[in-house]
């Protein structure tokens, strides 16, 4: 299936499938903050009532922050069953970021109750016991994955806000530890905090000195300060 267009209104599609082999309980499943910097990998699941019936739910990136928090609080009044679990760091960087997001995945299907009886997840193939959907954008596609990526971006944007207070400076309630140029510099201003992922490239490469981040001139390594803890 070829990618959707930003503009695409999720349906039943995906489900339907499951329903028709008699796997009423279908879980939808998606992560948000994979390809941060820094801050943690949050993957929610979501088991939503089987009925067909159209809401309001989109993927997170075509919604406002306000739209975003209405609709997550909706999707936790009517499903039938969500869970959301993060990866830090340390687990980040001891699995890798596949293995890391697979695993909070796992975690999180785990404490749905009812437990699910199928699965669709945004290209996220998980080595379940369960029939499985993985499409790409099924965000977009699918209204159970649209539901789980409200709640994981909601609940990691929660927590990227705590991140900002407990590490000032590094302006992760903004940027949410993407690498958006305000994070680089800050990084060469303030060093590597406990919230960085230290085996993605760009925090590997400052903590070793051996080359300047990326978008960054060579003469910034020269200000690139000591690792500390960000607290």
């Amino acid at each position: 299936m070829t990618p959707a267009p930003p503009s695409v209104t999720p349906d039943w599609a995906f489900e339907r499938e499951h329903w028709r082999r008699g796997h009423f309980r279908v879980a939808g499943v998606d992560e948000a903050g994979r390809g941060a910097w820094a801050g943690p990998v949050t993957v929610a699941a979501v088991i939503l009532p089987g009925t067909a019936a159209e809401y309001p739910f989109r993927d997170s990136k075509q919604l406002t922050a306000a739209q975003r928090e209405t609709y997550a609080a909706e999707v936790r009044r009517v499903a039938l069953a969500w869970a959301v679990e993060h990866a830090w760091p340390d687990e980040i960087d001891r699995l890798n970021i596949l293995g890391a997001t697979h695993a909070a995945a796992l975690r999180a299907l785990a404490r749905l109750e009812p437990a699910p009886q199928a699965l669709v997840t945004d290209y996220l193939k998980l080595r379940v016991d369960l029939p499985l959907s993985a499409p790409p954008r099924a965000d977009a596609l699918s209204y159970s994955v649209a539901a789980a990526s409200l709640l994981a971006k909601t609940e990691r944007d929660r927590l990227m806000r705590e991140l900002d207070e407990r590490h000032p400076g590094y302006g992760f309630a903004a940027h949410k530890g993407y690498g958006a140029p305000a994070h680089r510099e800050a990084l060469h201003a303030l060093g590597v905090s406990e919230a960085h992922r230290r085996s993605f490239a760009p925090i590997r490469a400052l903590l070793n000195a051996a080359e300047p981040l990326p978008g960054l001139g060579a003469g910034a390594r020269k200000e690139a300060g000591p690792q500390r803890s960000g607290r």
